[in-house]
């Protein structure tokens, strides 16, 4: 399968970048034509995190003319272990600024576009107007399926990646891509192909819950970059309609054919993502309501005597990381099966906690369900113990 190059040449290619780029214009299958075709591209990447981090980096090494970067998080020192586009001197920085400026040090020939705010249904059309090609590094589902609708409606296709623990994916999706230089019209195929429905919330941990190593992103993310520039050249086959999947603990890579779904409805118009993927279950928010405290709140309940039984819902290795004094550890799968239910105490008030407060919020409706009646859960999760309480403790 081959696809007709994406944008069209520039004019030319000043003597230093024909210097820069010479180890490109020396490949029969690029030469100065697939160089100008690059100067020529604008592509818009989604994300300058963990995948964003490395794609961009590459990209402008590559020689894209027109970068643009929608993302309006600032740097953690916890982001340094996977997103080595920022440095310690960017810790608290805007992460597009701070990727900006990476950028100019890498190919002060590429024009970067800031687009510093929450990607959203009123405002992705218009962003996503202004490129030939979207890549996404997102890591959640909400965006995900705002990109595909978007790149849908505007006809334009996206290269996608996912990163979790040890393993990634990456394809790329385009719903009505042209016909071929060999006449054949491929077939169309979106992310809702692959992913008709959003898994249950809380089914699928974030990097955030769950983690992901770090060099991960850059078999990913670069791989995503390779992606981007065979489809702006016309060169090679592009993973439309294949979804790749690399194992690093195994160091395998598998494809699995990706087919349009027989029921899948076309993409008329842009939908609120956050309730069509469901951050929270509707038993989770039922659960919480009422049922809420603060962690300044569990503390005076500590000081003052009331003696509650805290439970920390995450994993052990996050326990590990860091606890809320006196807690004990149940992992949320262990509540969710009933497994820890017995072993619960019925004479005390029972807390839950997280992370950040979903994770708790869903072990606190099944408790809820099982009886216990005046459990709650804590807003914020062991974050915000460290930030209402504890300053001392680290994050993750």
């Amino acid at each position: 399968m081959s696809l007709p190059p994406l944008v069209e040449p520039a004019a030319e290619l000043s003597r230093d970048e024909v210097m820069r780029y010479s180890r490109h214009l020396i490949i029969p299958d690029v030469a100065t034509i697939g160089q100008k075709r690059l100067k020529n591209a604008k592509v818009l990447c989604v994300g300058a995190g963990g995948l964003g981090s490395p794609a961009l980096l590459y990209l402008a090494a590559a020689g894209v003319g027109t970068l643009g970067i929608v993302e309006f998080d600032v740097v953690d020192e916890s982001n340094l272990q996977r997103q080595v586009i920022h440095g310690q001197s960017d810790v608290g920085k805007p992460k597009a600024e701070s990727a900006r400026d990476s950028i100019a040090e890498i190919n002060p020939y590429v024009q970067v576009n800031l687009h510093q705010t929450r990607l959203d249904s009123d405002n992705v059309l218009e962003i996503f107007g202004q490129y030939d090609l979207i890549v996404d590094g997102t890591d959640n589902f909400a965006t995900r399926y705002l990109v595909n609708d978007a790149c849908v409606l505007l006809g334009k296709p996206y290269v996608w990646g996912s990163i979790y623990r040890f393993e990634g994916q990456a394809s790329v999706f385009w719903a009505a891509p042209p016909v071929g230089p060999d006449g054949v019209q491929e077939t169309g195929i979106q992310y809702r192909d692959l992913y008709p429905e959003p898994p249950p919330p809380g089914m699928v941990p974030s990097c955030a819950e769950g983690g992901v190593l770090g060099i991960l992103c850059a078999s990913i993310g670069s791989i995503m970059a390779t992606e981007a520039v065979k489809l702006i050249m016309g060169i090679g086959e592009p993973l439309l309609g294949r979804l790749m999947i690399y194992d690093a603990l195994e160091m395998t890579y598998r494809q699995v054919k990706v087919r349009p779904d027989p029921d899948g409805q076309p993409v008329t118009e842009l939908i609120d993502y956050e309730a069509f993927c469901g951050v929270v279950s509707e038993e989770a928010t039922e659960a919480a309501a009422g049922s809420t405290i603060t962690a300044a709140e569990l503390k005076a309940m500590v000081d003052g005597g009331t003696d509650p039984y805290i439970v920390d819902v995450r994993e052990p290795a996050e326990y590990e990381i860091v606890k809320i004094p006196g807690s004990h550890l149940i992992p949320k799968g262990e509540i969710v099966s009933g497994a820890a239910l017995s072993g619960l105490p019925t004479d005390k008030k029972i807390v839950l906690h997280c992370k950040s407060g979903v994770r708790s919020a869903e072990a606190l409706a099944v408790l809820k369900q099982a009886g216990f009646r005046d459990a709650v859960h804590v807003q914020g999760g062991v974050l915000a113990w460290q930030s209402q309480v504890d300053p001392s403790l680290p994050t993750y």
